[in-house]
């Protein structure tokens, strides 16, 4: 292998690396968006970034009364969301069924099997020259 092959696969690697960070800080501030957008809705933030063993992670636990509500936050660039559609299209049916055993994962582990729950999703689409557009979505599970 020549040094200039060497040096292509590296670059390559480099540009994933660089992308990925990118993805996480994008989801990191499209959360951070989304607990404040409910905050003023008059949620309250419970936990965030909960992981189970197997059902992957919920983006934030918060009250909304009485109720527990698991959060699902999906954040798009602008340019992402015309391309490849909004965040909420990245929502399937197998996603739906991981967020439903994720929250009773949660449910159980800490002993709340009786609460009352839901799961919500919030969209956040982000443009260099406007606001932030949040949609909340209630119960879509």
């Amino acid at each position: 292998m020549t040094i200039k092959e060497v040096w292509g696969r590296l670059k390559i690697k480099l540009a994933r690396v660089s992308r990925s960070r990118e993805v996480s800080n994008l989801g990191s501030y499209g959360e951070k968006l989304a607990s404040e957008f409910l905050r003023k809705k008059g949620f309250r933030l419970v936990e965030k970034n909960f992981r189970t063993p197997r059902w992957g992670e919920i983006d934030l636990v918060m009250r909304d009364g009485d109720t527990l509500v698991f959060v699902e936050v999906k954040t798009r660039s602008e340019s992402s969301a015309v391309v490849y559609g909004g965040p909420l299209g990245a929502i399937h049916p197998h996603k739906l069924e991981a967020l439903k055993r994720a929250a009773q994962f949660y449910l159980s582990s800490k002993k709340l099997d009786r609460e009352a729950a839901r799961i919500d999703a919030v969209s956040v689409v982000i443009s260099p020259e406007t606001e932030p557009a949040i949609e909340h979505f209630l119960n879509i599970a």
